[in-house]
């Protein structure tokens, strides 16, 4: 079986509406690096869900990503720095997408008065089933009969291949 090594990963972002695609893109990549495909799109969407958010409602429109991966967790935090909005004034449909996709989130507030809004996902690490030999196909000749023994043609003799004489000649 194969042993998931701890993962980590962080991102400083000032955040625009094409931005917001590119980061999309960046986590996918990371989380298919971490052989975590089943994870790239609930990941994804809460992730791209907060940063919309983010980008509609904040002035300050510097954030930070970070991902951990465990073996068996992923958690991704997204931490903004703006003091005015808190996750309870986020729109409802933000929050409900990221409770109905994730297995767990929360929020804390930072020290400099800004908030970090977390997720996380079960998974287990890439296990692949271990490979087991398999016996052979049967060759033609095991599982289709040879021919029977055909008799020979009868020889030819020398008269059967004289031409035939042309009549009125």
């Amino acid at each position: 079986m194969k042993t998931a090594a701890p993962c980590y990963y962080h991102l400083d972002v000032e955040l625009s509406p094409e931005r917001i695609g590119q980061v999309r893109r960046i986590l996918a990549a990371h989380l298919r690096y971490w052989d975590l495909e089943t994870l790239v799109e609930p990941v994804c969407r809460c992730t791209d869900a907060l940063l919309r958010t983010i980008d509609r409602h904040a002035t300050d429109k510097n954030t930070t990503i970070e991902m951990w991966w465990n073996g068996q967790h992923l958690i991704t935090a997204v931490q903004d720095a703006e003091r005015d909005i808190r996750p309870h004034y986020a729109p409802s449909g933000c929050l409900t997408q990221i409770a109905a996709l994730s297995n767990g989130w929360g929020y804390c507030a930072t020290a400099a008065g800004g908030k970090i809004v977390w997720f996380s996902q079960r998974a287990r690490s890439g296990e692949r089933a271990p490979l087991v030999p398999v016996s052979p196909s049967p060759s033609l000749r095991e599982t289709r009969p040879l021919p029977r023994a055909l008799p020979l043609p009868a020889v030819a003799t020398a008269r059967d291949r004289e031409e035939p004489a042309l009549i009125g000649a």
